[in-house]
């Protein structure tokens, strides 16, 4: 049982956390230990004063006077969990992809970096190629200068990659994705074949237009899925064939409109049917758009009248203010996480690998241990106030490493197995450990040790990160704030006020024959010519115009679809809406009547039954 030792108040928001005596023994097991022969040479006790066991030193760090070991103490945080969450993800661009020259060659490529934005870019060939060194750009440290400003004018200088996309094959157009082929805007995915607009996706065949879906084959507009064949527009399904309209689906096939079934057949808003009576019913959807609409409208009233499970918790142990968790143990508020240990307010660890006593770490969890404060990192340990580190161990404060670095301080872009460094200069290993204590120390003074890089220095505008998705807040009310690097004034609305970057960047409109309004589009699949290749189609909501890709256009006619009237970009917002919020309420178990925790709100019209009593109803 967790002990409460500390309330604080969020200097953002002003809520109030607890520290628990069991977050206080996480943060001094992961606080950075040096073996520093100054300070040993400095300790004037003799050996018979000296004590085997560490003492507490005014309350910042911790020394071992015996062996001159000191080990410097990560203080509680200053955010509460959710704001210390919304400034990692504001760091996170993971679908705005834009076209801008390398800063190398000049050849124009795809880069998660707006053209207006002042950082110099190399394309990833570029990039990982022996045309610089990031070792290059050392320079020492200051103590007359914070360390988030040296590490703000190192940002400005050492070349970043233009986009994270690897070992693919005709899958250019992605971020955060590898192993893919014939792939286009596929994001955060993995080993993905013939998919189209989709996010956070592995292991998946010829899908279009799915977000956080593993191990499926033909779906469209699946969310929260997995082990799906032939399914569209899908929810939390599993194991499932040949579904259209489909919500908390377990084992079925050949169903419409359905929600909460349980390993059936041939079932129709939630009725089972002869197999001839469904394959009518089925035909006459592929040809009645006024019967296909009204078949919808009966499946968004049945939602409301099949109870809902309080919390997606499967086969794993003392989880709590979690959901969406899988094959874990130990963890406390944690979302969309997959065999994980010892967690706590992590999000997105989606491997098949276990990641293991780790805070405040989001996306990834490939092999990942002793994680805090952290960004999309993997196959790494220790790894501290730091953003987008691969491979490594033993680096604090660093950004996009992406090549076994390790025990290195502040550093940006390195990539060449390098160790022992600051602010990417190479140091000795005694160096190393007698100069990283003293910017602690430094940093303990200017108020930065323990906490992660500022929003402020992200190098997206925050309508351009993943915090947009889970933390929205208003634009600026006043222009212009464009995104390479201008503050936004504290916001009359939002979240939080200030200290945000605002991107209002807009691509160029796509070169085509004409623009098409959403509404003038056919209804029928059968009726639209292949001439829309040529065309742009004006989103029904953003305005924005956009463009069918040939095999985009090649699945709707297979699958009798019509075509989308709105922006990937729009559909990609409307499939989070349908995501229940990483945030518990307080409800009451429509059935049973006793206090649960859910992620559906109480003014919320879903029927919502504790684990017991959803089960009892639908098993």
């Amino acid at each position: 049982m967790e002990k409460i030792v500390e309330t604080k108040t969020c200097k953002h928001c002003s809520v109030s956390f607890d520290i628990t005596d069991k977050d206080l023994e996480f943060y001094e097991k992961v606080s950075p230990v040096f073996h520093s022969s100054v300070i040993a040479s400095e300790t004037k006790q003799s050996d018979d004063e000296r004590s085997p066991h560490s003492v507490r030193d005014d309350n910042t760090h911790i020394k071992d006077l015996w062996n001159g070991k000191v080990k410097y103490l990560i203080p509680t945080p200053t955010l509460c969990p959710s704001c210390r969450q919304q400034r990692r993800l504001s760091w996170r661009n993971e679908t705005k992809l834009y076209r801008r020259d390398c800063s190398l060659t000049g050849k124009s490529v795809v880069s998660i970096y707006s053209p207006d934005k002042a950082f110099i870019t190399y394309n990833q060939d570029d990039w990982w190629s022996d045309a610089y060194n990031p070792c290059d750009y050392g320079r020492d440290f200051d103590f007359s200068k914070t360390f988030f400003e040296q590490f703000a004018d190192l940002q400005r200088v050492v070349p970043r990659i233009t986009i994270l996309n690897g070992f693919g094959e005709n899958a250019d157009y992605g971020n955060h994705s590898y192993h893919n082929k014939n792939s286009y805007f596929v994001c955060s995915c993995g080993y993905v074949e013939d998919c189209y607009y989709c996010v956070t996706m592995s292991d998946c065949k010829n899908c279009v237009d799915c977000d956080k879906v593993m191990s499926s084959e033909n779906c469209y507009d699946a969310i929260d899925s997995r082990h799906c064949y032939g399914c569209m527009h899908i929810l939390n399904c599993m194991n499932c064939s040949d579904i259209l309209w489909g919500e908390d689906l377990e084992g079925c096939s050949h169903c419409i409109g359905c929600k909460g079934v349980k390993n059936g057949s041939y079932y129709i808003l939630n009725e089972e049917v002869e197999k001839a009576a469904f394959s009518e019913i089925q035909k006459k959807l592929e040809q009645d758009i006024g019967y296909r609409r009204e078949m919808y409208e009966r499946f968004l009233k049945l939602k409301l009248q099949v109870p809902s499970k309080q919390l997606q918790i499967i086969h794993s142990e003392k989880v709590e203010q979690s959901d969406k968790i899988e094959n874990s143990e130990n963890v406390s508020h944690c979302f969309d996480c997959i065999n994980a240990r010892d967690m706590k307010y992590c999000t997105e660890m989606m491997m098949e690998y276990t990641a293991d006593t780790s805070y405040d770490y989001d996306v990834w969890g490939e092999n990942a241990s002793q994680m805090y404060e952290v960004h999309c990192s993997g196959a790494a340990k220790n790894i501290l106030f730091s953003n987008v580190v691969w491979w490594g161990y033993n680096m604090l404060y660093s950004d996009n490493c992406l090549n076994n670095s390790r025990n290195c301080f502040g550093c940006i872009g390195l990539k060449n197995n390098d160790e022992y460094c600051i602010l990417n200069k190479q140091y000795t290993k005694e160096e190393y450990e007698t100069l990283v204590p003293k910017i602690i120390e430094h940093m303990m003074k200017t108020g930065e040790w323990g906490e992660f890089f500022p929003s402020s220095m992200s190098p997206f505008g925050y309508n351009e990160t993943v915090a947009m998705e889970y933390y929205p807040i208003s634009p600026p009310l006043t222009p212009p704030y464009q995104g390479g690097g201008e503050e936004v004034p504290p916001l009359t609305r939002g979240r939080l006020g200030g200290g945000f970057n605002w991107s209002t960047y807009e691509s160029p409109p796509p070169k085509v024959d004409k623009v098409i309004p959403a509404d003038k589009l056919p209804s029928n699949i059968e009726d639209i010519p292949d001439d829309i290749l040529n065309w742009a189609i004006e989103c029904e909501v953003t305005k924005k115009p956009f463009r069918i890709i040939q095999q985009e256009l090649g699945f709707y006619r297979k699958h009798h679809l019509p075509i989308p009237r709105r922006h990937p970009d729009q559909r990609h917002l409307d499939r989070m809406q349908l995501r229940n919020p990483r945030k518990l309420y307080e409800r009451t178990c429509d059935k049973c009547h006793k206090q649960i925790q859910t992620t559906y709100a109480p003014e919320r019209p879903e029927i919502v039954y504790c684990e017991e009593c959803y089960n009892s109803e639908v098993y």
